[in-house]
């Protein structure tokens, strides 16, 4: 024990040592221990599908939370039973299995394609290729299959039985194929590794590589589904079908909730036993998900992310015109959006986030978009003024720097209305608020 009087974490270190720490959330708006509110584009990478505290999902969570809150996949679960049929409705899939996370829907989808093939007999068919520059979590089968050096050194022994081809090259892909190849895992947008939409051409021809080859397609939608791209899963907005996909993520707009889904043929080989999760589907994680389906199910709800998408684009893409020295390009689809840098963008995330924006970096120098998909127009603009002025004070620019004392104003003003909106005594000053461009 630490005999210090000084504060010490007893949290291990694998996430360095964050200082800010946020205590109230309401919709886009997180609120800080210092009594601060900065405009969350970060959603919990793309988790807070509908915000902070949305009325709907606290609803629910309270009324299951007073009947129950786990009973264990020993018993049956309605509320898993109905969040599965509005996935089947609303997907490809015939069969859908809950767990907790993204790295355990990987890893579900990982057993499923292998054992797909052993209980057809082709146990030689065991083998699985991902992209260059993947992320699918941080599990040892899922870390296998990424293969990214950085965050497998010191865990893994072997290959785990995978193997990488470099992204967008159908050669290096049909090269590697042979006939130990069970299937192939993609982001159709990639995150982690830098936002990257996969082309509609590239997609088809693995489809049809599949086909030729009898393989299984597994797409990893964790970041990119639940209504990110504009659709429910982006393969829809992609036009190729996988045969089998990974959500979570935004599924439970906070609650941890995961799953893999699948057609019927292919989840038919996981009979009683093949595989389980104590926590998956429970009631009270269920519940949430279902109320965030419904929501993002709702008339208009869709259409709406996809019109607010494109407003949030036009704004990027005229700061790439005016700043081309600075921005490399915009990609993404919905709100799953990367603003590409021709330098380590890093700094501009600690600026954004001084100037009361939460951002989050991704590979190849993209900064990742990931707004509630809720998010108001209003709030848009706020975000893209304060990217603006964290462009201005980069110190990269040659670029004349604008007036800002309007747009100090105005963000100014819209922090206020959010601190009576809260409820809370939040001490918002000039000083805490004051955006230096």
């Amino acid at each position: 024990m630490n005999s210090s009087s000084q504060k010490i974490s007893g949290v291990m270190r694998n996430y360095g040592d964050p200082k800010l720490e946020f205590v109230f959330g309401k919709g886009s708006y997180l609120t800080s221990t210092a009594g601060e509110s900065y405009l969350d584009f970060t959603t919990g990478i793309a988790v807070n599908s509908l915000g902070h505290c949305h009325p709907k999902l606290i609803a629910a969570l309270q009324d299951q939370s007073e009947r129950l809150w786990h009973s264990s996949n020993l018993y049956r679960i309605s509320q898993a039973e109905t969040l599965a049929q509005k996935l089947i409705a609303n997907t490809f899939a015939d069969r859908v299995f809950f767990c907790n996370s993204g790295t355990e829907a990987i890893e579900a989808g990982i057993k499923i394609i292998r054992r797909y093939f052993y209980s057809k007999g082709h146990e030689q068919k065991n083998r699985i290729i991902s992209l260059t520059s993947a992320f699918h979590g941080r599990t040892l089968g899922a870390l296998a299959l990424a293969n990214n050096p950085s965050q497998t050194q010191g865990f893994l022994h072997g290959d785990g039985g995978f193997d990488q081809v470099e992204y967008g090259n159908v050669n290096d892909l049909k090269n590697k194929i042979n006939d130990m190849t069970a299937g192939i895992v993609i982001e159709p947008i990639q995150g982690e590794g830098g936002i990257r939409v996969a082309m509609k051409e590239y997609l088809a021809e693995i489809k049809d590589l599949c086909k030729i080859n009898n393989l299984l397609l597994f797409f990893d939608e964790v970041q990119s589904g639940v209504g990110r791209s504009g659709s429910l899963y982006a393969y829809q907005e992609l036009g190729t079908q996988p045969d089998l996909l990974a959500t979570a993520k935004g599924l439970g707009g906070g609650v941890p909730i995961g799953a893999c889904i699948a057609t019927e043929n292919i989840a038919a080989a996981m009979t009683p036993g093949t595989h389980g999760s104590t926590f998956g589907g429970n009631p009270l994680a269920a519940a949430a998900a279902n109320a965030v389906l419904d929501e993002i199910l709702s008339p208009n709800f869709l259409n709406d992310v996809k019109k607010r998408s494109q407003y949030l684009f036009a704004k990027l893409e005229t700061l790439l015109r005016q700043y081309p020295k600075l921005l490399r390009d915009v990609d993404g689809m919905g709100f799953m959006i990367g603003l590409g840098f021709h330098k380590d963008a890093s700094d501009i995330v600690k600026l954004a986030e001084e100037k009361k924006l939460l951002l989050v970096k991704a590979g190849r120098n993209y900064i990742r978009l990931l707004p509630p998909l809720n998010i108001s127009v209003s709030e848009i603009d706020e975000a893209v003024e304060i990217i603006e002025c964290c462009l201005q004070d980069s110190g990269w620019s040659d670029f004349l720097i604008k007036d800002a004392s309007a747009a100090k104003n105005g963000l100014q003003e819209k922090r206020n209305a959010y601190a009576k909106i809260s409820g809370k005594k939040l001490f918002f000053s000039l000083f805490f608020f004051a955006l230096p461009c």
